[in-house]
């Protein structure tokens, strides 16, 4: 059955007009004149068949009916605003959907989920770590963290943060008589692969460095275990600025050298265009750009300490 509904715009000048009792403070109201109010309530009275305010000596009466139909109004208004204010708070709150992958959920978020959960206790996060890109359109995720070059048509792309390439070793292997020095000594050096030799082999011919035997080694087909392996001083690991940056700033840690490769990729934040301004995307996108900035704020101090102290090796007897 067809529903009969008056104009919205001739209901909130009718109910604006009778909470008032007057047209001109209900144009102020509603921010338009009063003629456009009177004209409107004009409108909903010939719809309806009925009066709805009787003009008496320049004053305005609300009749019977239009008692009775203002409680019908405002009872919808009411419920029209009750129900837009759930509606809008499901999308500031609730549950939020997150998917990336195994290195960058072990290694960046997972340490500081905390922190958002205690800033936006409203949202509860679902984290999925994945190495396959999920396709919006059929899975339920809300928003994903990619590692790529941010070509992704069709959906709404942020950088998360640039990348570099540069080796990683305990902070042990930076002392005593055997510490490095140069990158000659990586010689000395197991090296930590990360499903090829091809980054080392790239970022030794950076600093002009030959004769590694790239057939010794240890072998990691996830970058987090290649870290773990060279936190835990087995040797030193090639590693992108996202993955070793919770690592460096705690101290786990240390980058031996100053030299550095641009990485291809990088880490890109991806949702739907259509749900990239929700509230609690929105959110959580800007939480985690606030994090990249202050990881980039700390680890430049740490590579202003690392350049100095570099220095100082080098020039020791």
């Amino acid at each position: 059955m067809r529903r009969r509904l008056p104009s919205l715009n001739a209901l909130k000048a009718f109910e604006a007009t009778a909470r008032h009792e007057s047209f001109t403070k209900a144009a102020q109201e509603l921010f338009v004149t009063q003629g456009a109010v009177s004209q409107q309530v004009k409108a909903l009275e010939a719809d309806l068949g009925l009066r709805l305010f009787r003009r008496e000596r320049q004053r305005l009466i609300i009749t019977e009916a239009g008692r009775a139909y203002l409680e019908v109004v405002r009872d919808a208004f009411d419920r029209l605003g009750a129900g837009t204010e759930r509606l809008l708070q499901r999308q500031k709150s609730g549950v939020l959907t997150i998917t990336t992958s195994p290195d960058f959920a072990a290694k960046w978020l997972v340490h500081r989920l905390g922190r958002f959960s205690e800033a936006h206790p409203e949202i509860d996060l679902r984290v999925s770590a994945s190495i396959q890109h999920v396709d919006f359109a059929r899975e339920d995720f809300d928003l994903a963290i990619r590692h790529g070059t941010g070509q992704w048509p069709g959906l709404h792309v942020t950088r998360l943060c640039t990348e570099k390439l540069f080796p990683v070793c305990s902070p042990q292997l930076l002392k005593g008589p055997g510490a490095l020095r140069s990158p000659r000594d990586i010689k000395r050096h197991r090296l930590l692969y990360t499903n090829s030799a091809d980054g080392w082999a790239r970022w030794l011919a950076h600093v002009g460095v030959d004769g590694v035997d790239f057939t010794r080694g240890t072998l990691f087909n996830q970058s987090s275990m290649a870290m773990d392996a060279a936190i835990d001083g087995q040797g030193i690991a090639l590693a992108r600025t996202a993955l070793a940056s919770w690592d460096l700033i705690c101290g786990r840690l240390a980058r031996p050298f100053a030299d550095a490769l641009e990485a291809p990729y990088a880490y890109f934040i991806v949702c739907p265009q259509s749900a990239a301004d929700l509230p609690k995307i929105s959110t959580f996108r800007n939480w985690l750009l606030r994090e990249a900035e202050d990881d980039a704020l700390r680890i430049a101090e740490l590579n202003s300490g690392m350049r100095a102290g570099a220095a100082m090796r080098t020039t020791r007897p």
